[in-house]
C-alpha cells in the first residue's frame, strides 16, 4: 500500500520540514517490510479564491487531483476521531490486509476542508488543540513512522 500526505500550503526550508521528511524517509525504508513500499509528501498551493467555500472547494480539488481510484482518504480535521498510535497502526494493518493499494492523509488549508471532502473521507484529529501546519505535518509523519515500526515489531514504539 502506498501512503501519502497531501497538504495545502508550501513550507519553507525549516527544522520542522527537515524532521518530517526524515520520518517519512525512515517510514518508507522500514515500510517495505510491512507492505508499504512508498511514503510521500505532496505540497499544494493555497487557494486565493474570494470566499471561504470557494477556497475550500478549490483546495479540495487540488488535494484529490491525480489520486488513484480507490484511495482511502483520511482528512485531518478538528472534528475528527482521536486515536492512539496503536489504533492507527491497527488501522493500517486492516487496510493492508484488506488489499488497499493507496492511503492518503489530507491536510487542508487555513480554512479547513470543504464539506464534500469531510463527507467523503474519514476524519482524524491530532488532539483537541490547534496546531500550526508545519507541526501537523511533522506529527503525522512521526505517527506514520511509528505505525510502521509497530507493524514490523521494531523497538521504536514502547508502550
Amino acid at each position: 500500500m502506498r501512503v501519502s500526505i497531501r497538504a495545502v500550503g508550501r513550507l519553507k526550508t525549516s527544522p520542522e520540514q527537515a524532521l518530517a521528511l526524515d520520518y517519512l524517509s525512515r517510514a518508507e525504508k522500514l515500510g517495505r517490510r510491512a507492505g508499504i513500499p512508498s511514503v510521500s509528501l505532496t505540497e499544494l498551493p493555497e487557494s486565493r479564491a474570494g470566499t471561504l467555500l470557494l477556497r475550500q472547494r478549490e483546495e479540495t480539488s487540488r488535494l484529490l487531483a491525480a489520486m488513484p481510484a480507490g484511495t482511502v482518504l483520511i482528512a485531518l480535521d478538528e472534528r475528527g476521531e482521536e486515536m492512539t498510535s496503536l489504533q492507527l497502526a491497527a488501522d493500517l494493518r486492516r487496510l493492508l490486509d484488506g488489499g488497499s493499494k493507496h492511503l492518503a492523509f489530507l491536510i487542508g488549508g487555513a480554512d479547513g476542508h470543504a464539506p464534500e471532502l469531510q463527507a467523503r473521507a474519514r476524519l482524524l484529529r491530532l488532539g483537541r488543540m490547534t496546531w500550526p501546519h508545519a507541526l501537523v505535518r511533522l506529527m503525522l509523519a512521526e505517527q506514520i513512522y511509528r505505525s510502521v515500526t509497530i507493524l514490523i515489531n521494531h523497538p521504536y514504539h514502547r508502550a
